[in-house]
């Protein structure tokens, strides 16, 4: 009984750690996205919103379709800030070229060759101390020269994302540390509109047919369109967060202060929700994507109802006229309108 009893707190615990392992720290600093209503369930209020909508009929229809592709790059871009001093200006390039020549070299086992570098001079200026002349009765400052300062960025152009890793320990050992940003490039981007767009022209007719059978013949309508595509980098979705807990009982039993330590901050990697999108190529990502997107959104109003002829309708009005005599009598004649 008691080898029962411990197999089944074995199981409890190893799902426990199994759950901890995917909820991450990420959870620290969501908790105030969920609320919290007594012992209630906790729930989403967003979704919560969007399952008890009410829908408002109406004798437009919408068609409003969503695509989404997430795209490996093709080729990526690190740039590297670098900077040198030196007693002169040319042993401060020399010193320079020294340490990109050194990168250069331990990268050429990974196939990054002299092609996939590039040098970006961003300055090269002296610069100056100051320099005391005491006289009998007075100093004098002046700046003097005394070495030069020559900054550079470094692009490398590499095609693997494990690739990157070497590229930094051949950076670090040339005492190259300052990682500006890393830009993603793909080709054949129209393609990945094009394809987007298939997908759409597709999903608009079966929601057509679907309207049809509702008893809406979209051909009885007019039509107005928008459409929109947009293409998003990893840079513009990288989200910072700080887990940690800075509650300290012992300080408050023993009434001492507590000084407190820099936090570290993480940032992840937070793309494009799919929830709001119908049609998602590439779902599943292992690494940071360029995600490219098209919407297209139509509106249908019924057409006005035609009016038949109106007819014709002739009013005619015979006119007539009186002549007086002189001796006062009266005679009608008819007024002829033919002429």
């Amino acid at each position: 009984m008691k080898n029962y009893a411990l197999s089944i707190l074995l199981v409890v615990l190893c799902t426990l750690m199994t759950n901890a392992q995917h909820k991450g720290n990420y959870d620290q600093i969501s908790r105030q996205n969920i609320l919290h209503s007594g012992n209630a369930t906790i729930y989403n209020p967003t979704v919560q919103q969007q399952i008890n909508k009410v829908l408002s009929p109406s004798t437009s229809v919408f068609i409003d379709v969503k695509a989404l592709q997430n795209v490996e790059a093709t080729t990526y871009t690190a740039i590297f800030n670098v900077s040198q001093i030196g007693a002169t200006a040319d042993s401060t390039n020399l010193l320079m070229n020294e340490r990109i020549d050194k990168v250069k070299n331990q990268l050429k086992s990974l196939g990054i060759t002299e092609d996939n570098f590039a040098i970006d001079v961003i300055s090269f200026v002296p610069n100056y101390e100051i320099e005391i002349q005491k006289k009998l009765f007075s100093k004098t400052y002046t700046e003097v020269p005394n070495g030069f300062e020559l900054q550079q960025n470094l692009h490398i152009q590499f095609t693997k994302t494990n690739q990157f890793e070497s590229i930094l320990t051949a950076c670090a050992k040339s005492e190259i540390y300052n990682l500006i940003k890393v830009d993603y490039y793909i080709e054949n981007i129209a393609e990945v509109y094009k394809n987007l767009q298939t997908k759409l022209l597709k999903l608009i007719e079966e929601k057509k047919a679907y309207y049809k059978v509702l008893g809406f013949d979209l051909a009885n309508y007019n039509v107005a369109i928008a459409d929109d595509q947009y293409c998003y980098f990893p840079k513009d979705f990288y989200q910072s967060y700080q887990a940690f807990n800075s509650v300290s009982f012992e300080a408050i039993k023993k009434k001492k202060g507590v000084t407190s330590a820099k936090k570290q901050t993480s940032y992840y990697y937070q793309p494009l929700s799919y929830e709001n999108y119908d049609v998602v190529v590439n779902p599943s990502i292992l690494e940071p994507v360029v995600q490219i997107g098209m919407n297209i959104r139509l509106q249908y109003t019924p057409k006005p109802i035609e009016e038949g002829p109106k007819p014709i309708v002739k009013t005619e009005i015979k006119h007539k006229y009186y002549v007086v005599s002189p001796n006062g009598t009266l005679d009608i004649k008819a007024l002829n309108t033919n002429n």
